[in-house]
């Protein structure tokens, strides 16, 4: 193109053909976008096991601090349920904190 004189015609077909290259360009990167987020959307399996894994970090904190505290009000004389409770509680917090934590990583 260093031999082309420089008039209305040429300058018209140096930015369309510079106009078909950027084109060409975005149209490419799109695709590779397009291809990429369809390899790395997750499925239906991948999403049912990392539900599952967040119910399991939460609710068997609590299901412990229950059953320990049930345990250990037995254990005691009378009628009780300040183990439960408080160890119920315990549970609850320790499941939410495991849940936080999951997620943020």
């Amino acid at each position: 193109m260093t031999g082309m004189r420089w008039n209305s015609e040429n300058f018209g077909t140096i930015l369309t053909m510079k106009n078909q290259q950027q084109l060409k360009k975005k149209i490419e990167s799109q695709v590779k976008r397009i291809k990429k987020a369809e390899h790395d959307r997750p499925n239906l399996l991948l999403q049912t096991v990392n539900l599952s894994s967040l119910v399991l970090v939460m609710l068997l904190p609590i299901i412990a601090g229950a059953y320990l505290g049930h345990w250990l009000d037995a254990k005691m004389e009378g009628y009780s349920m300040h183990w439960t409770l408080s160890l119920l509680m315990i549970g609850i917090v320790i499941g939410f904190f495991n849940v936080y934590f999951l997620i943020k990583n």
